[in-house]
């Protein structure tokens, strides 16, 4: 499974609002800024993201985003399968039953394969909080001396 940049910029906007978690709504064009993403694009994908409950709107001349919760209680792994649904490197993981799965789904070995890097991808999305980000954010500016949101 590749992220696209659907995931990508979903999940760089949601560190976004948790670097400013608890100041309120940031609006979508300041996140769009800072992280070069398209306004329209960052807007369908807060759209997703309000309609999964990973955030909230507010509107008025005050408005934007912010966390529908706190950030070490938003792992990266909802905000991805909000986003680019299930994480599995094969559609034979995620739907075995799909016309589009292999034929050979029931005898087939390297499923099981398939199987255990699906369990380990969606280990570490869910064993990754926002606030986990947010913190390796901090330190990563604290070395370089500036600004620096990659993931």
């Amino acid at each position: 499974m590749k992220i696209s940049t659907k995931g990508e910029y979903g999940v760089r906007a949601m560190l976004e609002l948790a670097m400013e978690y608890g100041e309120g709504p940031i609006p979508l064009k300041v996140i769009a800024r800072r992280q070069g993403i398209s306004e329209p694009y960052l807007e369908q994908l807060m759209a997703i993201l309000r309609k999964a409950g990973l955030v909230q709107s507010v509107r008025g001349a005050q408005g934007g985003y912010e966390l529908a919760q706190p950030p070490e209680k938003t792992p990266v792994g909802d905000i991805v399968r909000a986003l680019e649904g299930p994480v599995a490197p094969m559609e034979c993981v995620h739907n075995p039953t799909s016309l589009d799965a292999c034929s050979q789904v029931t005898r087939c070995a390297v499923q099981v394969l398939w199987q255990r890097l699906a369990a380990k991808m969606n280990e570490v999305l869910d064993e990754t909080s926002l606030a986990d980000l947010v913190r390796e954010t901090k330190r990563l500016q604290a070395r370089a001396g500036g600004d620096v949101y990659s993931i």
